[in-house]
């Protein structure tokens, strides 16, 4: 693999995020997810073939090998390669329902287990939250690394009596940790296909949700340690639905769809794209199956921040997951020729460079070569200097040190946008490099353009722990507010997802690695999501009979508000991060284990809040059967039973009549128990929040409280920023806060 390749993968696999639509013309064969419901509603399928020889009938006689997969579980219908004429014909048969174009999506640990609190100081795991016994995790990526230590399955009992997937590697690739592996890569034709990872993406996200513990795990000797998963003890199963950087809807639905009928208790996607009406998203359509079914499900929130309704995976069944720090950093100090210094970081960290001439990349008569993207340095001197390159620009942050080294140069220093401001990465770089923040980057370039001969030196100071601000969320999370369902908050928790450490194909690289179990250090939200996937794995170990909704409201209600030193959160610019960009904190899996109250969702209730927002025919594709909204009580989104609260109120409105939010607690804890309300309302903000009653009682005879929350406001004219509060119900051992976002719509 050409190092340009393997550096792109490596910097830019895990941030892109977008998707493309395959919808033919004419008589091209295009891919669509065609959704049927059979006339008899009573009607049961005898087997599977049953069902797949049903699925048939709707294609042309001539159509061998057109069908790509038959959805069991998840949806009721199919993949199939039609033209459009061939489409038409379908729409009018009996039982069809809906066609929807192939969509394809980009994806998108040392030290975090202690950072989480998932290990005591002595290095061993806090018996408080378990190790995630008898849970199993399907991760659906680009395949799988089996050889790789933190998939050994020393010591794992066997998976439970309920799985029923299959292993597709050769010999005795799967184990007791690894205890299944299948491609769905429907552009594939050969049957049963290794899901071989080819990238690094699927096996870095894995080890991270259920890894086995290694000891000596390090990334060119930095970020060294005990690596383990967040759930060790966990098992793991593998659904390659990515195929390089590509992921298509047909096939991430087929996984979702092995995954149900596997036995899967927690799904984990680091998968995204821009935001669909939920039934006409594949992975809303199946993980809403999955849901149903009792499986929790981990969504990636995007790598498109920070700028606002830039989120992915906004439906309400799963846990939609913001990137944020951790207290280290690998230090790449630079020191400029006036003795100023500023902090960066490097994951590559050889001997400090001698003080040498520093030069900015933008000086180049080339456009764009601020961006240091391949060939922009063509003609411009920088041999033997230090040269100054700007992030972004559609280049990647290892490839602007690519160029930078081609042209001669001695090192480079990458300085953020603004948009970016203090957050900083740590990368495998091809030259000495540091990272530094918006801020420093402008003391540079006011030092390059004051000084007749400026100089730096980066000086290389290795891994640093307990640094702050930590956690802080950084800029290329996703933010909301959610487009496709505003009444509902997201994104709705953050967890680590910066510079993290986990394993890696030997095979794939970076740069410099040997042919020893390899780890690498990638960020993206792709890594916060396995990160809240393990997590939920040990609340499922310690409290299987829980629903999904269960676990998310004992992940959201108990998440941390302040970072470690006890200010709130702060984002990329360090200002307090809000709630479109933190959602309910940063996880606390300790205090998850025990949430003291919870706010549970039945299946049935997300049919009535679906039937708030769409027809009666586009419910039925999510519900996989018919659906009669008229029949069903419907909720709006400000009064499904979820953990965080959303409202919304008209600009210019005549009338100052409150919005009443309806909320129903479940007492998980010791019983009796009494929490009081607390509110926290920003002071001088233009809102007033009541709790009605104020005080909840719980016992074993009425385990189960109903609350309403009343929100005023007086702003009438303008439309004002949303303002954030929050509810929380305290106890003698218990604190159970929701967030409540409190927004205007435009005049």
């Amino acid at each position: 693999m050409g190092s340009f390749k393997l550096s792109m993968l490596v910097s830019l696999l895990p941030f892109l995020l977008f998707a493309l639509a395959d919808a033919g013309t004419g008589e091209e064969l295009s891919t669509y997810i065609v959704h049927v419901q059979h006339q008899d509603e009573n009607h049961v399928f005898g087997t599977a073939d049953d069902r797949k020889t049903w699925y048939k009938s709707f294609l042309p006689e001539d159509g061998h090998g057109r069908l790509l997969h038959a959805y069991h579980h998840v949806a009721s219908g199919f993949a199939a390669r039609l033209t459009r004429r061939e489409l038409d014909a379908i729409t009018a048969m009996p039982g069809f329902v809906a066609a929807v174009p192939n969509v394809f999506y980009k994806v998108q640990t040392t030290h975090t287990p202690r950072f989480l609190g998932l290990d005591t100081p002595l290095g061993g795991r806090n018996v408080t939250v378990g190790s995630g016994d008898g849970v199993i995790i399907g991760v659906l990526d680009t395949g799988v690394f089996p050889n790789h230590p933190s998939f050994s399955g020393a010591g794992m009992p066997p998976p439970p009596a309920k799985w029923k997937g299959r292993c597709d590697f050769n010999g005795s690739a799967c184990n007791n940790k690894l205890i299944g592996a299948q491609s769905f890569i429907s552009a594939d034709p050969s049957p049963r296909a290794p899901p071989t990872d080819e990238v690094g993406h699927g096996t870095h996200t894995t080890s991270t949700t259920a890894g086995a513990v290694v000891p000596g795990a390090q990334v060119l000797d930095q970020g060294s340690g005990n690596a383990s998963g967040m759930a060790p003890r966990a098992h793991v199963a593998m659904y390659k639905v990515c195929a390089g950087e590509g992921c298509a809807s047909v096939d991430i639905l087929a996984g979702i769809d092995a995954a149900v009928s596997d036995g899967c208790d927690v799904i984990s996607m680091s998968l995204g794209g821009p935001p669909f009406p939920f039934f006409q998203d594949s992975i809303a359509i199946g993980t809403f199956a999955a849901a149903e079914k009792g499986i929790f499900v981990s969504m990636a929130a995007g790598n498109s921040g920070p700028i606002p309704t830039s989120l992915s995976n906004e439906a309400p069944w799963m846990l939609t997951v913001a990137a944020s720090t951790m207290d280290r950093l690998i230090l790449a100090q630079v020191i400029l020729g006036n003795g100023s210094s500023f902090d960066g970081e490097s994951v590559f960290q050889p001997n400090s460079t001698a003080v040498v001439a520093l030069a900015y990349a933008g000086a180049s008569s080339t456009p764009g070569a601020q961006f240091c993207g391949n060939g922009s340095l063509d003609g411009f001197d920088v041999k033997g200097k230090i040269v100054l390159c700007v992030r972004g620009g559609g280049v990647g942050r290892v490839d602007k040190g690519a160029e930078v080294l081609r042209a001669g140069g001695a090192g480079m220093i990458m300085t953020n946008q603004l948009l970016d401001g203090y957050s900083t990465l740590a990368d495998a770089h091809v030259l000495p490099a540091s990272h530094v923040s918006y801020t420093a980057g402008a003391e540079i370039m006011t030092y390059i353009n004051s000084t007749t001969n400026p100089t730096a030196q980066i000086a290389f100071k290795g891994t640093v722990l307990g640094t702050s601000p930590a956690p802080a969320i950084t800029s290329f999370s996703s933010r909301g507010p959610s487009t496709q369902n505003p009444g509902i908050l997201k994104p709705d928790i953050t967890g680590p997802g910066v510079s993290v450490l986990a394993a890696w194909p030997s095979q794939v690289g970076p740069p410099r690695f040997d042919l020893r179990p390899t780890y690498n250090i990638i960020s993206g939200t792709s890594m916060s999501t396995p990160h809240l996937a393990g997590i939920a794995a040990l609340i499922k170990s310690k409290h299987p009979d829980w629903s999904p909704a269960a676990i998310k409201s004992a992940i959201m209600t108990t998440a941390d508000v302040n970072d470690r030193s006890g200010t709130p959160i702060l984002n990329e610019q360090h200002q307090t991060a809000d709630l479109f960009a933190v959602g309910a904190g940063h996880v606390n899996p300790e205090k998850a284990m025990d949430p003291g109250l919870i706010y549970d969702i039945a299946p049935a209730e997300y049919i009535g809040y679906l039937c708030g927002m769409y027809t009666d025919k586009e419910v039925s594709v999510i519900a996989r059967s018919p659906v009669n909204c008229s029949a069903v009580p419907n909720i709006s989104q400000s009064q499904l039973n979820y953990p965080s609260i959303a409202v919304t109120f008209p600009a210019n409105r005549s009338e100052l009549a409150p919005v009443v939010v309806k909320r129903t607690a479940k007492l998980v804890g010791e019983s009796p128990a009494e929490y009081q309300a607390v509110i926290e309302v920003p002071a001088g903000s233009s809102v007033n929040v009541t709790v009605t009653p104020s005080v909840l009682w719980f016992s074993e005879a009425s385990p189960t409280q109903n609350f309403l929350v009343l929100v005023f406001s007086w702003a009438t004219e303008a439309s004002p920023a949303p303002v954030q509060a929050s509810i929380r119900w305290v106890s003698d051992k218990h604190t159970v806060r929701s967030p409540i976002s409190i927004s205007y719509t435009p005049r």
